[in-house]
């Protein structure tokens, strides 16, 4: 049995990240922070703060950051992933020489696979072949407020209940709680696709459409969620909850979501490149939107929304053409 120092390890210094191990080593457990680049985690570790993504924040003392992978690995049982999910795949190779039967692997990565639209949770058990415990986490989360301990809620789902039990408690602070799910599909969908309303519901805003318009468009964009969550073999009722109709509502109505404001600027007649520029971080929604359109037309399921935000962004559709459009469309009972 390997002698672990660290109660977690999280794979990832961007802001959700980072917020997750100030949480956590916020009660007073050890937690080791991985970045890529040796010159960040030296600054970070001296300066104690993530200067470039939670300035206000100090790291608690039981917080340590490195850039030695294998060291990182090694430090604790427990490995929390969060990376954007178009280098999730190549993360998970990065680590596997590392893993032991031992360990066990979460990841707060939101998305799918950009190249094939499948499942993080499938590139997982490809990848590490279901040898040790796994688990998603998926949530209303914005870092920010995550790594203040303002009051947050988030939901988790994966391949072992034992471990499932041991992270929620490994997790949980007085203000951070986190509820067990049982649909591993739905949480992960959920996670992905909310982000392209989101992109929609910040267009209608940029656009001028007001709050009637960005009403319609989460709703109906939690039915497009829906339909394409039970072609994939996930029931109505995950994207009731937290990583479903919880996540959609917080992304599409707060400018803390670079989703939201990527459409925004996109309403406001910013060009595509313009706006992920001004933004400077990753927005999740702008590859997804592609991969999305590719599952809804594999599976043959109606997303009118994700379809128009796609066409937006990728084929300079008009904004308020695309409007037009879903306007346009033949009624039907909702």
């Amino acid at each position: 049995m390997a002698e672990f120092m660290y109660d977690l390890t999280v794979i990832g210094a961007g802001s959700y990240g980072t917020a997750l191990a100030i949480s956590t080593a916020s009660k007073g457990l050890k937690v080791m922070l991985w970045t890529r680049r040796e010159e960040t985690a030296k600054i970070m570790q001296h300066d104690r703060v993530n200067q470039k993504y939670l300035p206000s924040i100090a790291f608690p003392e039981t917080l340590t950051v490195s850039s030695d992978l294998n060291h990182c690995i090694n430090a604790s049982k427990t490995v929390l992933v969060v990376v954007p999910s178009h280098t999730f795949a190549d993360v998970l190779v990065s680590i596997k020489p590392y893993l032991t039967p031992e360990h066990r692997l979460a990841w707060a990565t939101k998305g799918l696979d950009k190249d094939s639209g499948r499942l993080l949770s499938d590139i997982a058990s490809q990848i590490l072949s279901d040898k040790i415990p796994m688990a998603a986490l998926s949530g209303p989360t914005f870092a920010m407020e995550l790594a203040k301990g303002l009051p947050t809620a988030i939901a988790v789902a994966g391949t072992d209940s034992d471990f499932i039990k041991e992270f929620c408690e490994l997790m949980h602070t007085k203000t951070f709680r986190i509820y067990e799910s049982d649909d591993l599909v739905g949480l992960q969908l959920g996670g992905g696709i909310k982000n392209v309303i989101a992109i929609g519901a910040g267009l209608s805003d940029g656009l001028g459409y007001g709050a009637n318009a960005r009403t319609a468009l989460i709703t109906r964009g939690l039915a497009e969620m829906t339909r394409l969550g039970e072609a994939l073999g996930s029931s109505q009722k995950a994207f009731m909850g937290l990583s479903g109709l919880g996540d959609l509502i917080l992304t599409c109505t707060d400018n803390q979501s670079r989703n939201r404001r990527f459409g925004y600027y996109l309403g406001q007649g910013m060009s595509v490149e313009k706006a992920l520029e001004k933004i400077e971080q990753v927005v999740e929604g702008y590859t997804m939107s592609k991969v999305v359109v590719d599952l809804c037309e594999k599976f043959n399921v109606q997303m009118p929304i994700c379809q128009e935000v796609y066409k937006v962004i990728y084929e300079g559709k008009n904004g308020q053409a695309a409007a037009m459009s879903l306007l346009g469309r033949s009624l039907k009972s909702e």
